[in-house]
């Protein structure tokens, strides 16, 4: 396909599974409205072809077959925005444990649930601070370790106060989170009391580091948020913010102007449709992704707070985050789907996943026949990372009295068994 790009193969992780024969993945319908076979080997897609043209491995009876007729197969989603620390955490019934087994264990299960919703790569924001210390970001890579193989895990060090003399200890814990294992420094600048001194902070530790910044703000104020524009401009490996729904209060020239700023230092904003987190002002609604489009931005999408404090519900699920994107801010739905998927991979520095030889294999196919359908309902999942079929959610629908026989013409949702 004409501007493909496929990514150079790359030897495997050593911690990661080892020895698999080649997976085929057969009859799945692709957004071009083809039917293929996909064969994967290692941690890559192998080759795709027309339906039926596949085998699974270079003899018969090697290898192994999915049947995904019935499904579109899509690049996986991703999740650029869960806090790892606070996850499920509104039923405690008392004041938030952040013991390290109880942290790791509430990450561990979230990050499931959130892979059985499609999405094989998560950015987690975990606080650290002179009070809590280390304790939940050591907690959160341990579980990054024991997930490995099932799903990517990284972690963003978000300190407090990090100006004037308060924030000497700030400092000194962010310094020690990246040497931890930190993959990302964050924080929210508008709960400190110098917000500019805190981004300045916040930069140099990241370039100190070669990591990527990811920051909590409102983004209510101009003024300060043109001036993070040309403080981060330019810096590698990338600046990201969100959720930025104070961008959709603000006059519309004013907000046209502060996202040319955003896009010309080549800043990203993770939105979060699904509702915002307790880091920042929820007053209303989900950053002007629109707009931010419209001037180059490059805008993803999080699921932001899981069952916490601020967020007693919630579902973590990009695919709920995309069809948020399309029924009520208005964007097409592949438009709305690239935010979850090529967006969201691109703000956590991974790879671009395109069905294509060449490409990893980092897949979700969703019962349906064409985008718009599998943003709706979207029950059937199967979830492919690194190469290998690592979850499956079935949905089984009837009509009628189940325990009766069926009422002639009732119709009855298949269960759509898997080879």
């Amino acid at each position: 396909m004409p501007g493909s790009r496929p990514q150079p193969p790359h030897s495997p992780d050593p911690s990661g599974p080892a020895g698999r024969g080649p997976l085929l993945l057969t009859g799945a319908r692709l957004t071009d409205g083809r039917t293929v076979d996909v064969r994967l080997c290692g941690e890559r897609i192998e080759a795709v072809g027309t339906a039926g043209s596949l085998t699974a491995g270079p003899a018969p009876g090697t290898g192994t077959r999915v049947d995904l007729t019935g499904y579109l197969l899509l690049p996986a989603p991703a999740d650029p925005h869960v806090h790892g620390d606070t996850v499920l955490t509104a039923d405690a019934g008392g004041p938030v444990s952040y013991a390290a087994g109880d942290v790791r264990r509430r990450v561990t299960e979230a990050a499931l649930l959130q892979l059985g919703h499609g999405a094989t790569a998560l950015r987690a924001h975990v606080r650290v601070d002179d009070v809590r210390g280390l304790g939940a970001l050591t907690a959160v890579l341990r579980a990054r370790r024991s997930l490995c193989g099932l799903t990517g895990l990284t972690t963003v060090a978000m300190p407090g106060v990090l100006t004037g003399a308060a924030g000497a200890d700030g400092r000194a814990v962010l310094r020690d989170a990246l040497k931890t294992g930190a993959c990302a420094v964050g924080g929210c600048p508008d709960l400190d009391p110098d917000p500019t001194g805190y981004v300045e902070a916040v930069l140099e530790a990241a370039a100190e580091h070669g990591c990527p910044v990811d920051l909590h703000t409102d983004a209510a104020d101009p003024a300060r948020l043109a001036r993070l524009a040309a403080m981060a401009g330019g810096l590698r490996p990338g600046v990201a913010l969100g959720p930025c729904g104070g961008l959709g209060r603000l006059p519309a020239e004013v907000a046209s102007r502060t996202a040319d700023r955003l896009a010309a230092a080549g800043v990203a904003v993770v939105c979060l449709p699904q509702g915002g987190c307790g880091s920042v002002d929820r007053r209303d609604g989900t950053a002007p992704v629109r707009l931010l489009r419209a001037a180059g931005v490059r805008v993803a999408a999080g699921s932001g707070a899981l069952r916490d404090l601020s967020n007693p519900v919630g579902r973590g699920d990009p695919l709920e985050a995309a069809y948020l994107l399309a029924s009520r801010h208005g964007l097409r739905p592949e438009d709305a789907y690239d935010a979850v998927s090529a967006s969201a991979r691109a703000v956590l520095g991974l790879p671009e996943v395109r069905v294509e030889a060449g490409f990893p294999a980092e897949l979700l196919a969703v019962r349906g026949d064409r985008l718009s359908a599998a943003l709706s309902p979207a029950y059937s999942r199967v979830v492919v990372h690194r190469g290998r079929v690592v979850a499956r959610t079935s949905a089984v629908r009837e009509y009628g009295d189940a325990t009766t026989a069926a009422e002639p013409g009732l119709p009855r949702q298949g269960r759509g068994e898997l080879s």
